[in-house]
């Protein structure tokens, strides 16, 4: 892997910084990028030397787009002619490569990848590990990948790429770009989403009522771990009961539109990706 020149744009971000401290002691020859200020600063305070795109990018193996997904076509678009021949461009979400925002050139390879986060259902008992919901520092994650263009041999390169940046890593499903796309944001973002705000708008109408908040609190969130391992299938033989699938019954109809699962049709998500990912025009 020492051979790889891999270079993150980006490097000094809310994400990129995650990168950098699980890439900056591996076998990787990193180099990092960033134009901002405040992504200098944080870099620096990492005792990380920044490099100018310009000198890197063209003796690039792997090439990490750590950007806004706004600014991923133009920032990939803007140093296409500068990757070398057989470069593995890799960015860290699906919408610009379902967008058709990445630009075409045929002698490069795209590689996606994203990590799914520590599940509800992790064990850690060390709580350093238990408190990383975001997973990248100590929590055991799985990540999802996808090699959209290249050699079938590049997507072992960009997996163990992956595997690095989003290490603990309990394990890496190899998916289609398409397949991405539906998890997140289809799946994760635009339905889970809103039930999650929803859930907390239904606790926050509770506390309204006059339930005192930190019964709420606790008696929302034991159910929301009960109901979890119940519908999941954490718990071998268990059930809801007779009552409360009757109140699920009530309930659905009053929440949910009967035409609900069309945010998971592909032409909706690529709906929802276009909206995410238009620059405001302000800009």
């Amino acid at each position: 892997m020492s051979s790889l020149n891999t270079v993150l744009i980006g490097a000094g971000g809310k994400m990129g910084c995650r990168l950098t401290d699980n890439l900056r002691d591996s076998e990787y020859s990193m180099s990092y990028v960033e134009v901002s200020d405040a992504g200098i600063e944080r870099l620096e305070k990492r005792g990380i030397k920044v490099s100018v795109a310009a000198d890197v990018i063209a003796a690039a193996d792997l090439v990490i787009l750590a950007v806004p997904d706004i600014y991923i076509g133009k920032v990939a678009s803007d140093f296409l002619s500068s990757f070398k021949p057989g470069a593995i461009i890799v960015t860290l979400d699906p919408a610009a490569a379902v967008g058709g925002q990445l630009p075409k050139r045929a002698d490069i390879s795209y590689f996606v990848s994203h990590p799914t986060h520590p599940s509800v259902f992790n064990w850690e008992e060390d709580k350093k590990k238990h408190f990383d919901y975001f997973g990248g520092i100590a929590a055991r994650q799985a990540i999802v990948c996808a090699l959209m263009q290249g050699p079938e041999e590049h997507y072992k390169v960009g997996e163990a790429l992956a595997i690095t940046m989003y290490a603990p890593v309990t394990r890496a499903h190899r998916i289609t770009v398409e397949q991405m796309a539906l998890l997140e944001p289809g799946l994760a973002e635009t339905f889970l989403g809103a039930v999650m705000f929803t859930m907390r708008e239904a606790m926050d109408e509770v506390i309204k009522k006059g339930v005192p908040k930190d019964a709420v609190f606790d008696f929302f969130m034991g159910h929301i771990n009960i109901d979890l391992a119940l519908c999941f299938d954490q718990i071998p033989g268990g059930v809801f009961s007779d009552a409360c699938y009757k109140a699920i019954q009530i309930g659905k109809p009053l929440i949910f539109k009967e035409d609900w699962k069309k945010v998971l049709e592909p032409d909706h998500v690529k709906y929802q990706i276009d909206i995410m990912t238009r620059i405001p025009d302000h800009q």
